[in-house]
């Protein structure tokens, strides 16, 4: 089974699932060897981790197309993948929809925000119309072969949760797969945009950001079909590096016995160094 055919039945059995997001190829191979297999390719977190920018609209459809590559290349799961606004036009949403697929995206994800985007827990965001985002959806639904597409509005925070219904029922309506209300402010707004339509809703659990983060049964309750955490792993992984370094400033300690840490022998077993062993056993001898 292809990994889109996997992202395609787990939606159609109608059953509540989470998604993990994934901000360096360490959290991709983590989430195969957990047992994840759909992760999300989050914009913000792939942007910061590579290139230590903010999630802007800084970072181009080349060095995103690279990453989101790179993540399917290093995972076995299916990919979510977080491409903006698709980086311009009309004629930019094709080219990104046809890159992202070759790359090997199972859904990607599109917003309506002006290009340049701002993150959606992020003020100064602008919206183009409704119009004009329902002709992107268009676009990619006709320039796609099978991968899914999500359509996303961040119309919360300046049109309320009857503007955001609004613009979702004409994506829907454009031919989106999964809609995504971004920055819900509530488990009630939540409960309407899941009871307003009829295609899979998608929700958002950003860390620190303006929708509350809610345990599965909650949002399986609610009417979600799955849930992305584009957050967790990142913010985790930023403590528990900040920790390790304040030891190590202050103690020397490089190997500070009250902190978990990841055995390195499978780390290396992990990534793949066993294909590397298993060469250089048969070839090693050869010059």
């Amino acid at each position: 089974m292809s990994k889109t055919a996997v992202l395609k039945q787990k939606l159609a059995a109608g059953k509540f699932f989470v998604v993990p997001g994934v901000h360096d190829m360490i959290a991709a191979v983590m989430a195969d060897r957990v047992g994840f297999d759909i992760v999300y390719g989050t914009g913000y977190w792939l942007t910061a981790s590579a290139y230590g920018l903010p999630d802007a609209g800084i970072a181009t459809y080349t060095q995103m197309l690279d990453r989101m590559a790179t993540v399917s290349r290093a995972s076995k799961a299916a990919l979510i993948a977080d491409a903006d606004t698709g980086y311009g036009g009309l004629l930019n949403v094709h080219h990104t929809v046809k890159g992202y697929e070759a790359a090997g995206v199972s859904a990607i994800q599109l917003e309506d925000q002006e290009f340049p985007k701002k993150c959606g827990h992020t003020p100064f965001k602008r919206l183009i119309s409704t119009q004009d985002m329902a002709d992107k959806i268009r676009v990619a639904k006709d320039a796609r072969e099978d991968m899914l597409i999500v359509a996303r509005t961040d119309a919360r925070q300046s049109e309320g949760l009857d503007g955001t219904l609004r613009r979702l029922e004409a994506y829907a309506e454009a031919g989106a797969d999964i809609l995504f209300p971004e920055a819900l402010t509530s488990e009630e707004e939540m409960r309407k945009a899941c009871e307003t339509f009829g295609k899979p809703v998608m929700a958002n659990m950003a860390n620190g950001g303006l929708t509350p983060v809610l345990k599965g049964d909650v949002l399986a309750d609610i009417g979600f079909a799955f849930a992305i955490y584009p957050s967790l792993t990142s913010l985790i992984a930023a403590s528990a590096i900040e920790q390790a370094l304040v030891k190590l400033r202050d103690e020397g300690d490089g190997e500070p016995a009250d902190m978990p840490m990841f055995n390195f022998k499978a780390f290396c077993e992990l990534i793949g160094f066993k294909d590397v062993w298993a060469f250089e056993e048969k070839w090693g001898g050869k010059q």
